[in-house]
């Protein structure tokens, strides 16, 4: 029977609507980055070096990797539903928490609690895993993960603004309240979806190691963290080659900086788009190839001394619209090894993507320096960007892939 618009909203028993799953993902994706225009104000406030404030950075990435591997298995347990309104909660009294800090390490303490939130990524993916088979998944997820693309452009500027205006407390207040509207929009729309839980936690983790003895999830798995890993590589790298090769302002520098998030978008599309008819395998393969052509290009260029800022950060887009097809389809591939350890792969999946892209991150930044020019970081982003081709080779070859290859 189909319920009129206004009881489906509040059924707990629909899945639910995709703008809700978005939401999920893109609040975890504004915590990490709104308040960054506001670090120098923070390290004033609060008496400490520019470094120890980027802690606030470093650690609450660790801190998301390390929930994302407990998020899973907890949410095949007892369900998406009530983990998701648990994480929400305790996001939204840590944020409360950080901005009413007068000290830095009760500041530290309410931040790294923030990272619950991560639970959004991993959820939204699980849930629609739940919801539809293997190729919609990936199409599915590329949506929604269109819709959150967004966040890292807009984000910085809005915290940016609010902490120019307000003070750097401004971004954590607007992260306060989209936590507690968020917590409401879960509470009314997000119907459980996990109907094959298991009895007991010691039954989930006894099915855990069959997971982490799949090749196919390993090869998903692998080619989601090293396309991360271009990708964060240049998110630690570009602000220095922008600066210190292309000597951009920073009002320039940012708006150069957000090009493979629009890159990424376009990639969501196509991933939403096609994925069903072409296939997981296929999409990944198709979303490496161009990454990697993509950043290919941009060394033969740079070699030949016609690297300017414009085909920098140009030939980034082509890095981050393969990605945008990559990610959603590698996702889907790693949550249907095991489908009734959908929440376990989502999380385990995220926590290797993280990591991943902070060590490649750390990389750039190690290799970077004063006269080095952007091909170190170049080079990094090439090599990240072409192993998930070896992925997916591995998978078509061996004839484990889940959708034809």
């Amino acid at each position: 029977m189909t319920h009129p618009p206004a009881i489906r909203f509040l059924d707990r028993t629909t899945p639910p609507h995709i703008a809700t799953l978005i939401l999920m993902a893109g609040l975890a994706a504004l915590s990490l980055n709104i308040f960054l225009p506001s670090l120098p104000l923070m390290a004033d406030h609060f008496g400490v070096s520019y470094g120890v404030m980027q802690l606030s950075v470093s650690l609450y990435l660790a801190a998301t990797a390390l929930l994302q591997i407990a998020v899973g298995p907890v949410s095949d347990r007892f369900g998406r539903r009530p983990v998701m309104l648990a994480a929400t909660a305790v996001f939204t009294l840590a944020t409360i928490g950080a901005a009413l800090a007068t000290d830095f390490g009760l500041f530290m303490l309410c931040r790294l609690f923030q990272a619950v939130i991560a639970s959004g990524f991993v959820l939204s993916r699980a849930v629609v895993r739940d919801m539809v088979a293997q190729n919609e998944a990936a199409s599915m997820i590329g949506y929604v993960t269109m819709g959150m693309s967004v966040v890292p452009m807009v984000g910085p500027v809005i915290g940016g603004a609010l902490g120019g205006v307000f003070g750097w407390q401004a971004p954590f207040i607007l992260l306060g309240a989209g936590g507690l509207g968020l917590w409401a929009l879960v509470w009314a729309d997000q119907g459980e979806t996990n109907k094959t839980r298991a009895g007991s936690m010691a039954a989930q983790l006894g099915q855990y190691p069959q997971l982490l003895r799949s090749g196919r999830f390993w090869a998903y798995c692998l080619a989601a963290a090293f396309a991360s890993g271009a990708f964060f590589a240049y998110l630690g790298g570009a602000p220095f080659v922008g600066n210190d090769v292309f000597h951009l302002t920073p009002a320039r520098l940012g708006v150069y900086f957000g090009a493979p998030a629009l890159g990424y978008m376009m990639g969501n599309y196509l991933s939403g788009r096609f994925s069903v008819r072409v296939g997981v395998n296929r999409m990944v393969l198709y979303g490496a190839l161009i990454s990697t052509a993509g950043v290919a290009l941009l060394m033969l260029l740079t070699m030949a001394g016609s690297g300017g800022p414009g085909v920098f950060f140009g030939l980034v887009i082509l890095l981050g619209l393969g990605n945008g097809v990559l990610m959603p389809n590698a996702n889907a591939g790693m949550l249907s090894v095991r489908p009734d350890l959908a929440g376990s792969a989502a999380g385990l999946g995220g926590a290797c993507t993280v990591g991943g892209g902070a060590l490649f991150s750390a990389l750039a930044g190690a290799l970077l320096q004063p006269g080095s020019g952007p091909m170190p970081l170049i080079l990094l982003m090439l090599g990240s960007s072409a192993l998930p081709v070896l992925s997916v080779l591995w998978l078509t070859r061996n004839g484990r892939g889940a959708s034809p290859a």
